[in-house]
């Protein structure tokens, strides 16, 4: 295609302006702050959002007793509240709905690779499942406080039994195995890449990791009632530790630093979800295309 000197003049802010727009809509439809750290404080009644560098924002307040944190695959934040036995859905931008009520102190959320939703009903003794759309059903009942919720690979559910001092294994059907026994008020439940399950000994104050076959050693000690477990993308495990209001950070080694502190009852931690690869090369196609028909349109103006 040819174009004058004059005509070049005239379409190159057009480009800029294309291009301004391509970058706009690509960024309007991406996670707003993809790794970011998620902390429900039981204590305030608020979620707290932390960067990676650990600087902290007030994601969302006035809240019963919040409890556990997951993230769907679309980046909308669950959380389980135990005080008033719901669980909220917030959109990135903090708007909350209800996505379920009803419930007898709900504690742990997790989800499943088919997008189901699993709650631990701490006061019922049940765990539930929940479809997208909100629909209930009980997969595992005659739990003895059921807390920490975890899956591995392939697809076998894990559950911190506090009041028996186990942890459950479930397979998608929902036959139970004991997988850990012996503990003391275990709590929260994460699996690190290589498939190994750490577990927040609340009662002891020990974090223990369990090979996949079950063998247990100590990762970590002397903290103070430790909780909510989460392992960012780099592999280091983050703690909530609501005994010492602070959340710390364990390399895999198992060098621990304070990631953040004067928190009031740091319960459960969730990772914003980063997008991924295809996700946002379809995004960007997307914008492309568009902004290439404007271009279009501009030029046989």
């Amino acid at each position: 295609m040819n174009i004058s000197p004059r005509f070049s003049l005239r379409l190159a802010p057009t480009l800029v302006v294309a291009a301004v727009f391509i970058l706009s809509v690509a960024g309007q439809l991406t996670y707003a702050t993809p790794g970011d750290l998620y902390e429900s404080d039981a204590g305030s009644g608020n979620i707290y959002e932390f960067t990676p560098g650990g600087t902290r924002s007030t994601f969302a307040s006035g809240l019963n007793d919040p409890a556990g944190l997951a993230f769907n695959s679309a980046g909308n934040l669950f959380e389980a509240e135990a005080g008033s036995g719901n669980i909220y859905e917030f959109t990135p931008g903090g708007t909350r709905s209800t996505f379920a009520s009803g419930l007898n102190a709900p504690t742990g959320l997790g989800f499943n690779s088919a997008g189901n939703l699993f709650e631990t009903d701490y006061g019922s003794g049940n765990i539930y499942e929940f479809t997208p759309g909100g629909t209930r059903s009980t997969f595992a009942s005659g739990l003895d406080s059921p807390e920490g919720l975890a899956f591995n690979s392939a697809g076998n559910l894990f559950e911190t039994d506090y009041g028996s001092g186990n942890i459950y294994e479930f397979t998608p059907g929902g036959t139970r195995s004991t997988f850990a026994s012996g503990l003391h008020s275990p709590a929260g439940l994460a699996f690190n890449s290589a498939g190994n399950l750490f577990e927040a000994d609340w009662g002891s104050g020990n974090i223990y990791e369990f090979t996949p076959g079950g063998t247990r050693s100590t990762f970590a000690s002397g903290l103070n009632n430790p909780n909510g477990l989460a392992f960012n993308s780099t592999g280091n495990l983050f703690e909530a530790d609501p005994g010492s209001g602070n959340i710390y950070e364990f390399t895999p080694g198992g060098t621990r630093s304070t990631f953040a502190s004067g928190l009031n009852g740091p319960g459960y931690l969730a990772f914003e979800p980063v997008p991924e690869g295809s996700t946002l090369g379809l995004l960007a196609v997307g914008a492309l295309g568009l902004g290439l028909v404007w271009v279009r349109r501009m030029v046989k103006a």
